[in-house]
């Protein structure tokens, strides 16, 4: 029922696999607690692109192309929320004083707080609201429901994404050996905080373009 499908599953998979946020908070969770924190993260994540796209197909999502005040105030919070899960990551690096409790999967996975932090930072991003309004419409036939087609869009790019970021927290989890080295694992912890941070502050003072 989609048109152009093609094009669709090659931009979704280009977008997906490109850096960014969603792998930052990746890896960052599968530093602190594991494959099982990376992947639960990565699920709270994928979740929230069903949001965006019941928005898009609502037309919900037209409230930010249209109202600065509005996009800005979401970008705000998205923004605050990245910022702080940076500075959670840093000063959980700083406790850890070089003793190996910063080490991959060396604490408790809590699955609520992993689906948590992956979901809302997902939501919170008005960035991914206004790319689905801007890129799903692009595939929609026009016979078919735009509800259920962006529904169906959004469980493709969640299948792609769980598959990605499963895949890379897996592939960290595996490499132990260097990951539960205390200085590494501070260090990893540290630049993703650090990166959080960065794209936080870039997503604050970035001007609504619209």
């Amino acid at each position: 029922m989609i048109e152009n499908f093609s094009a669709f599953l090659v931009a979704i998979t280009i977008l997906t696999l490109t850096p960014g946020l969603d792998t930052a908070l990746v890896i960052r969770n599968t530093t602190r607690g594991g494959f099982h924190d990376g992947a639960l993260t990565s699920l709270g994540i994928c979740l929230g692109l069903f949001v965006h796209a019941s928005f898009s197909a609502l037309g919900i999502s037209v409230i930010l192309t249209q109202s600065a005040e509005l996009f800005y105030a979401v970008k705000t919070v998205g923004a605050v929320y990245l910022i702080w899960l940076g500075l959670s990551s840093l000063w959980a690096m700083k406790k850890s004083g070089g003793v190996s409790v910063g080490a991959i999967g060396s604490q408790s996975v809590n699955v609520r707080r992993s689906l948590r932090e992956g979901f809302l930072s997902n939501v919170l991003n008005p960035k991914t609201a206004v790319f689905y309004l801007a890129f799903l419409p692009q595939f929609i036939n026009p016979e078919y429901s735009p509800f259920v087609q962006s529904l169906v869009m959004a469980a493709i790019h969640f299948v792609i994404a769980m598959v990605w970021q499963c895949g890379l927290s897996g592939m960290l989890n595996k490499a132990k050996s260097l990951l539960n080295n205390a200085s590494f694992a501070r260090w990893m912890e540290g630049t993703t905080g650090a990166v959080l941070i960065v794209l936080g502050i870039k997503l604050l003072v970035e001007k609504p373009q619209l």
